[in-house]
Order: structure tokens, then C-alpha cells, then sequence
């Protein structure tokens, strides 16, 4: 696989969500849990969401219970999200980040970060316009810290 383009997720609906629906966008791929201390950051994703969605930024959630800190429910799941935060950018029914049962996406991101394991919830990837990995960023970085290269990645004229 060459770029994220080439994955496809699941919504909470259930609706099919194919990534090469986000062509020619900057992506954010975060790995998300409810209960987790630094679920703060979802406001702070939808804050950047609600600023630079206009302009071609996507933000896509992918719960993940790995780390024992996510809600049992997808309606749970995305009701807490939406009601607590203010989420409206899309999330997926929830998915693994590590070991045998990897989500695709997860493994390829990992892989081409040139980084393993993930090592908590709110690990962020950010993706240009040509579907390929910028950064990966720590779970402790705030999202507003990454501002400056999702600026530079959606108005930069490569």
C-alpha cells in the first residue's frame, strides 16, 4: 500500500468510509478514548477541525480500548464524544493499534513512521495533501502544537 488513500474504515454508523475520499486533504488520523486523561485534546481536534475544514483539513478518530480507557459501545462511544466535546468530525467503530489484530491503517502508519508500538491513546499522525505521512506526533502533544505544520502542509504550494 502507497498512501492512506488506499485504506478503508468503518464509521460508527456503519457506514464505509474509503480514504481515497480524502484526496488532495490534510488528514489527521488519531487513535482516541473516551475515559482516557487527555480526552481534553477532542476539543482541541475539533477546534482545529472547525477552523481549517473550509480550507481541506480532515480529522478522522479511530477509538481503540487497547489501553483499557474506552466506553463498551459504539453509541456510548460517540454520544460521549459529541456531547462532551462537541465532535463532529468522523469516528470509526473502535479498532486495535498494536499486536495481531492491528487495524491496517495503524500498521501502515506505524511502519511508516519508522516508529512501533503505540503507547497510549491520542497518538497523532498527521497527512499531506498526497496521502502521505508528514508526522507522527506523541499523545501528550496538544493538538494546537501542530498547528504550524498543518498550516504550512494545507496553504504550501508543493
Amino acid at each position: 500500500m502507497s498512501s492512506i488513500y488506499d485504506f478503508t474504515e468503518t464509521e460508527m454508523s456503519g457506514q464505509s468510509l474509503p480514504l481515497s475520499e480524502y484526496k488532495d486533504k490534510v488528514v489527521i488520523v488519531v487513535n482516541t478514548a473516551s475515559k482516557c486523561g487527555l480526552a481534553g485534546q477532542l476539543e482541541d481536534l475539533e477546534s482545529l477541525y472547525k477552523k481549517y475544514h473550509q480550507d481541506g483539513l480532515e480529522i478522522l478518530g479511530l477509538p481503540s480500548n487497547q489501553f483499557k480507557q474506552e466506553l463498551s459501545g459504539d453509541k456510548e462511544i460517540s454520544e460521549y464524544c459529541q456531547m462532551h466535546y462537541g465532535v463532529t468530525f468522523p469516528m470509526t467503530k473502535p479498532v486495535k493499534v498494536n499486536g495481531d489484530d492491528t487495524n491496517p491503517l495503524f500498521a501502515y502508519l506505524k511502519e511508516e513512521s519508522g516508529h512501533g508500538r503505540i503507547k497510549w491513546n491520542y497518538t497523532k499522525f498527521l497527512i499531506g495533501r498526497d496521502g502521505q505521512l508528514i508526522k507522527r506526533y506523541a499523545p501528550i502533544t496538544k493538538p494546537e502544537k501542530m498547528e504550524p505544520e498543518i498550516v504550512e502542509a494545507l496553504y504550501s504550494e508543493d
